[in-house]
């Protein structure tokens, strides 16, 4: 499940480096990032857009909240922290500790729009990075401008093709070729692609 984060507030219970790798993938899914912790390290001071509260977390930081990360050292915060988010219907998540999450946060690739998530369960966290890794020589950073081009061609498809014949143009514009073909350039690809567009109209 990919949840829609933008604009939503969240709150981070933390401010070591745990806490703060964290809020910044919340802060790239969009979401509006509250951090709540004595002292944080100074990576979150140079974090743009995280606003700091510092002192120890209270049941209220959790009002409104769409979402919660426990990220601190001591177990019994972050069991309170679980159980008070159960009480707001926020969904929880506590670092290290599966039984205590609503959700647990894969390993995550992203490539523009492509989002490529790798998870154990919870069991290895350190496989799910050294699968992540290995995605990401796989699918080079080339992908997110090649998704975008997919998404502009496929509204012409559906806009200038026939339903009948949609899902086989569709499908050629996903063969191994075309990653390339957009990376050397956009405008270039868009004409092939129009070529074959205007083929498939007669």
């Amino acid at each position: 499940m990919c949840l829609k984060l933008e604009g939503k507030p969240c709150l981070v219970v933390g401010g070591g480096t745990v806490a703060l790798r964290k809020a910044k993938d919340l802060l790239e899914a969009g979401a509006k990032v509250r951090a709540v912790a004595p002292d944080f390290v100074a990576g979150f001071r140079k974090t743009c857009g995280v606003e700091l509260v510092r002192r120890a977390y209270r049941a209220s930081d959790l009002r409104g909240c769409a979402l919660v990360i426990a990220a601190t050292n001591d177990e019994n915060l972050n069991r309170r922290v679980s159980s008070d988010a159960r009480r707001e219907k926020a969904l929880a998540n506590v670092v290290d500790a599966p039984e205590l999450c609503d959700f647990i946060v894969p390993s995550t690739l992203r490539r523009g729009d492509m989002t490529i998530s790798v998870s154990t369960g919870g069991a290895s966290p350190s496989l799910a990075r050294k699968i992540r890794l290995e995605l990401e020589k796989r699918y080079p950073a080339a992908y997110g401008l090649y998704v975008r081009f997919l998404g502009e061609m496929r509204r012409m498809v559906k806009e200038n093709i026939a339903p009948s014949k949609r899902r086989v143009i569709l499908e050629r514009m996903v063969e191994k070729t075309w990653p390339a073909l957009v990376d050397k350039g956009v405008a270039a690809a868009r004409k092939i692609m129009m070529k074959i567009l205007e083929a498939e109209k007669k």
